[in-house]
């Protein structure tokens, strides 16, 4: 994956810190002071979107500025869906963040895209691009250009305004940390990964739901600095003052403390790790994909309520909403298996049923009561039981119309011995061969 890491010392060390612009009302949001407002659809629900996937550019304070969005298959217009800011760090860019860099889909957004595709597929993604591949925010001047592009956003496609997220390594998570200042009315959660007040902070009274990833052995934003920000709100939200556990230097762990005391519905959440300036430690040592700061960053935006909902109008209300069931994909799921005693093994087949090539797969199912996996072939399993993932080794990530791939696990199992089900190709439900 592509990160910053010293050369960005030298260049905050000499950043002025600007202060953003005054808190403003976003177009079709109904918002109320101190927190985000009630339930409500944006103006581009129920209309067919007049925004796709890939580059946007705005005129944005006199510039124009630029962004990647990224929205999920199948796209539904009376969908109201969450949405995920995904800032990139010092000489990153958005097409990093967008991309995944030299880890692909599996990093995409700090590892979220993945994870909402194995969901329910109700996030829409967006990266902006900084000036001069950093937030230094001069005047507000970024701070504007998110509001601008949140505009343009509200008018094209369906979103829940309450379920509005950012999140950011290094430089973007002092942008991250900006936005919680200046726009907690806006959204409703931030992470920030190894951040500092970088980006400025103009406002920072109001509560927002908080999580702050840092390393003890951070050399380019020393943990103090990441301390600081989440200090903020840790009296913002009114949470009980502590000093959380951290791990040792040597440990290669990482400690989560969830602050007790904070205001409902406003969570402050520190994950301090052993190791240094990186969004993706893993424990045991080294980065990457498999990092667990993924699945807290998930677990932290979707506890709140809300979330991906259907209306069957377009203008803003508050009325009774209904789940909307998962699309069918362009794909066709068989699953054998062979079993004995308290083992098994089962192979899968994943078919592209559709017209145009799947490039990169996240194949999700569900095991039967008991079986545990303790190994596999062709993919990266990212759990034993329960809900699994499966992710496309680097051979076989394409798949062309028509043609198929397998793979396979070896379990134990308690008697039953049940062939996996439920199946999910990125997102979307597959039919059972």
């Amino acid at each position: 994956m592509t990160r910053a890491r010293a050369v960005l010392g030298l260049a905050v060390a000499s950043a002025v810190v600007l202060l953003g612009a005054a808190g403003i009302a976003i177009g079709g949001t109904t918002t109320t002071t101190g927190g985000v407002g009630t339930a409500a659809a944006t103006a581009g629900c129920g209309k067919a979107p007049t925004l796709t996937s890939g580059r946007q550019t705005i005129s944005s304070g006199g510039q124009n500025r630029q962004y990647v969005l990224r929205l999920p298959a199948n796209y539904d217009p009376n969908r109201q869906y969450r949405l995920f800011v995904g800032f990139h760090w010092l000489n990153g860019t958005a097409n990093d963040v967008d991309t995944g860099g030299s880890d692909g889909y599996n990093w995409s957004y700090y590892g979220l895209r993945k994870l909402a595709d194995a969901e329910n597929n109700g996030t829409i993604f967006v990266a902006p691009q900084g000036n001069n591949n950093g937030w230094a925010n001069p005047g507000g001047q970024d701070l504007t250009f998110v509001d601008d592009m949140l505009r343009q956003l509200d008018a094209a496609l369906c979103f829940d305004t309450t379920q509005r997220y950012a999140g950011g390594f290094s430089y973007g998570g002092g942008m991250s940390y900006a936005v919680a200042c200046a726009r907690a009315n806006v959204f409703r959660a931030v992470v920030v990964y190894a951040g500092a007040q970088l980006s400025g902070c103009n406002g920072g009274t109001q509560p927002i739901a908080y999580l702050g990833i840092h390393g003890i052995s951070d050399n380019v934003l020393n943990i103090a600095q990441g301390r600081a920000l989440r200090d903020t709100f840790v009296r913002n939200n009114g949470c009980t003052a502590q000093s959380p556990r951290e791990p040792s230097a040597g440990s290669r762990t990482h400690i989560v403390t969830a602050y007790s005391g904070c205001r409902a519905g406003y969570p402050v959440v520190w994950a301090a790790f052993d190791g240094g300036h990186t969004p993706a430690p893993v424990d045991g040592g080294g980065d990457g994909w498999r990092t667990w700061t993924s699945g807290e960053a998930w677990k932290f935006i979707t506890q709140f309520a809300g979330g991906p909902t259907t209306t069957t109008t377009t203008t803003t209300t508050s009325g009774p909403t209904t789940s909307t069931p998962l699309p069918k994909g362009d794909c066709r799921v068989g699953a054998e298996v062979n079993a004995w005693n308290n083992g098994l093994t089962s192979t899968i087949t994943i078919t592209n049923t559709g017209t145009t090539a799947i490039s990169g797969w996240l194949l999700g199912f569900t095991l039967g009561s008991g079986q545990t996996i303790t190994g596999g072939w062709n993919a990266t399993y990212d759990s034993n039981t329960g809900r699994v993932g499966a992710t496309n080794a680097s051979y076989n990530g394409d798949i062309a119309p028509g043609a198929s791939t397998s793979i396979g696990f070896q379990a134990t199992h308690t008697g039953n011995t049940a062939a996996p089900s439920l199946f999910t190709l990125n997102g979307m439900t597959c039919t059972t061969a």
